[in-house]
């Protein structure tokens, strides 16, 4: 019979505003560290006056940020041109994208850091799912692909 001394360490600290739980698990003098993702959705809004391949190179340079941070994404929607409710900078329609996806806290402030600096992207939310909220958005994905 083998024993093995596994040690596991809990760390929860704030980083950037946002609490990160952070297990550490050293195994035979290896450290590993797993990091909980969790499961956002961001809504964004392009520009109107935008061609069609200028949107889908802007889409895909968010998509490609995420990705390259670790982040698994879950599902993305081009909602396409809408109507806004009120005048946004001088524009009264725009490109709506939804982006879900599961990624660690800290690269949230990174990713609305390149949106603040887009002069493209007229408004953002980036929203933390509950529960709740991803069974809904699994539920809203089951309908949009029956066609119900």
């Amino acid at each position: 019979m083998i024993v093995v001394d596994i040690m596991f360490k809990t760390e929860i600290y704030h980083q950037m505003g946002f609490a990160v739980l952070r297990i550490c698990c050293t195994f035979a003098g290896i450290k590993i560290k797993h990091i909980f993702m969790n499961h956002y959705e961001t809504v964004f809004i392009l520009n109107p006056v935008l061609s069609e391949d200028q949107i889908k190179e802007t889409v895909k340079k968010y998509e490609d940020f995420l990705v390259s941070k670790g982040a698994e994404m879950v599902n993305k929607e081009d909602w396409g041109l809408k109507k806004l409710a009120y005048p946004v900078q001088h524009k009264k329609s725009g490109f709506y994208h939804l982006f879900e996806y599961k990624v660690d806290g800290a690269t949230i402030e990174p990713l609305e850091v390149m949106f603040r600096r887009d002069e493209r992207m007229m408004r953002y939310l980036t929203v933390k799912l509950d529960k709740h909220a991803i069974d809904w958005a699994v539920e809203r994905v089951k309908r949009i692909k029956t066609g119900a």
